[in-house]
């Protein structure tokens, strides 16, 4: 009697690459320790996807093999890849619009130049809406204002200085916009835009882990922008970073979180403005010798 030939099932078929459960807790603790981010088990499958790139392209079969080699160089350059790679990258130009007016009614009494950090620059498309946003409601004054746009992905801030946009990425924008922010692709470049030079000089892009002790950074800023960042972290994480950006901001200066971020914990510091948009509480103002 001839005998059916069983095969596994694509879902049953054995993965590429071995994670253990031991490996994948051991991931969950270096990207906490690294960057902040809490991720958990139920992330499984989203670092086996992520983190299996660096395997296959260090030949190496086995999670345990690759912590291992991580973990013996401290400083090493695969850290930041690693971190990269677990790092979350969502963004679009004038996403959460409801943002963008607010800004430009802060903006509009300011006699000084404005500086805006933005802390999660991703690749580029938040920071340079902003940039957009203090052009059209300061007009020539803008070119003296700044925004200081920051992430810890190295490889999406490289995007972002290149500020090379495909139709798809910059479709929600209006023509208008279009036409006096981006210069249109030819050529090989054809089917792509590219912000243009002047809102390119407003934004200057730099690395920085918000759990660095210390930030890179000059001056207080009228507004930062912070959004959708704070859902990777746990709470005690969330208040360390709320209160060092206390300590960043000019007294009447405003925090812009995400649409599923509440920091109604921080009352001490923060009071409520708007629709995810926050200034400093009084007795913050106060303690920082602000009016």
């Amino acid at each position: 009697m001839n005998l059916p030939i069983l095969t596994a099932s694509p879902s049953e078929a054995a993965p590429d690459f071995i994670l253990t459960d031991s490996d994948c807790a051991r991931v969950c603790l270096l990207i906490y320790q690294r960057a902040g981010i809490s991720l958990n088990a139920q992330k499984r499958q989203m670092i086996y996807s992520r983190l299996s790139r660096r395997l296959r392209e260090l030949g190496m079969r086995e999670f345990s093999v690759y912590l291992r080699f991580l973990e013996a160089d401290p400083r090493g350059l695969e850290w930041e890849l690693f971190t990269n790679a677990l790092t979350t990258n969502l963004t679009g130009f004038f996403r959460e619009p409801h943002h963008f007016p607010l800004l430009a009614d802060h903006v509009r009494q300011s006699q000084q130049p404005v500086s805006v950090w933005c802390s999660a620059a991703s690749t580029g498309e938040e920071p340079y809406s902003i940039a957009m946003t203090l052009i059209e409601t300061l007009g020539s004054r803008a070119s003296a204002c700044s925004v200081v746009a920051t992430d810890i992905d190295t490889q999406v801030l490289t995007k972002a200085v290149d500020g090379i946009f495909t139709q798809e990425q910059a479709s929600k924008l209006s023509a208008d916009r279009l036409k006096r922010f981006f210069l249109k692709g030819s050529g090989a470049q054809t089917g792509k835009v590219r912000i243009r030079p002047e809102v390119a000089a407003m934004v200057t892009f730099s690395q920085l882990n918000l759990l660095d002790p210390t930030w890179s950074l000059k001056g207080q800023f009228d507004a930062i922008f912070c959004r959708n960042v704070m859902i990777y972290f746990d709470k005690p994480t969330q208040e360390k970073i709320l209160q060092r950006f206390v300590s960043q901001m000019k007294p009447q200066a405003l925090l812009f979180a995400g649409h599923s971020e509440s920091f109604t914990f921080a009352q001490q510091a923060l009071r409520l403005r708007g629709q995810t948009v926050y200034s400093l509480a009084k007795n913050s103002v106060n303690s920082k010798g602000g009016a």
